[in-house]
């Protein structure tokens, strides 16, 4: 069976351990980091396949380590925080966190987003086909996104999203239907977590035909409608 090694980052060693026990419970690696720098150093020194980052932490706060890992790794990460208020949680998702936990919880409902986390993002049995429009194309197993020619960087929530509505093509999706499917799993947090994201996709597919493919569907959702 292949490791799957879990980094947890909170400045609370009790909660910690804790909820490092229930992790080797399920089979997981867990290592520890108690402040946002030793983070970053063990981050680039080993392969993670999930980091649970608290928000409040010495040395280099959760924003900022967030942040640094989006610029170099395509790692899951679960944040972790004391406030739950929608601005976090917004602010969360568009520095690439694909998941939030208010504190407190309990290390059972932490434990089982792992697990669903890691098994939306798992190996995927069938073969992903690469999607082509005119001045987009969608590379799935690469997750790449070229716009007329040139790369844009998205963060892997929003490469999930594109390609889960390019898929889709013509079909009309609620926000909820969109979560569900997305982020794999029952989501605690706001609707607006997916306006967020679409409004991102579409500043950074910028002013060509690939940011008018992606349509709201007043009172209803979203869909991508390729328009000749």
């Amino acid at each position: 069976m292949t490791e799957i090694r879990v980094l947890m980052v909170d400045d609370e060693k009790r909660m910690v351990e804790l909820v490092k026990l229930y992790l080797e419970k399920e089979g997981y690696v867990v290592d520890e980091a108690y402040d946002g720098q030793q983070a970053l150093d063990m981050i680039n020194k080993t392969k993670y396949n999930l980091i649970i980052l608290d928000l409040m932490l010495p040395v280099v706060d959760g924003w900022t380590v967030c942040k640094e890992i989006r610029k170099k790794y395509d790692i899951p990460v679960i944040m972790l925080t004391a406030r739950g208020e929608e601005f976090d949680k917004v602010l969360g998702f568009e520095l690439g966190a694909d998941d939030y936990v208010v504190k407190p919880f309990s290390p059972r409902e932490l434990t089982a987003r792992v697990k669903a986390l890691l098994r939306r993002l798992g190996p995927r049995e069938e073969q992903e086909e690469t999607l082509e429009f005119p001045d987009l194309i969608i590379e799935p197993e690469s997750r790449m996104v070229k716009v007329n020619g040139k790369d844009v960087d998205l963060t892997p929530k929003e490469f999930d999203l594109l390609y889960y509505l390019a898929r889709n093509r013509d079909k009309v999706f609620t926000r909820e239907k969109l979560l569900e499917e997305v982020w794999g799993y029952d989501f605690f947090g706001s609707l607006r977590t997916v306006d967020t994201h679409v409004k991102q996709l579409r500043e950074k597919l910028g002013r060509s035909k690939a940011a008018s493919y992606i349509n709201t569907v007043w009172g209803v959702g979203y869909k991508f409608e390729v328009v000749k």
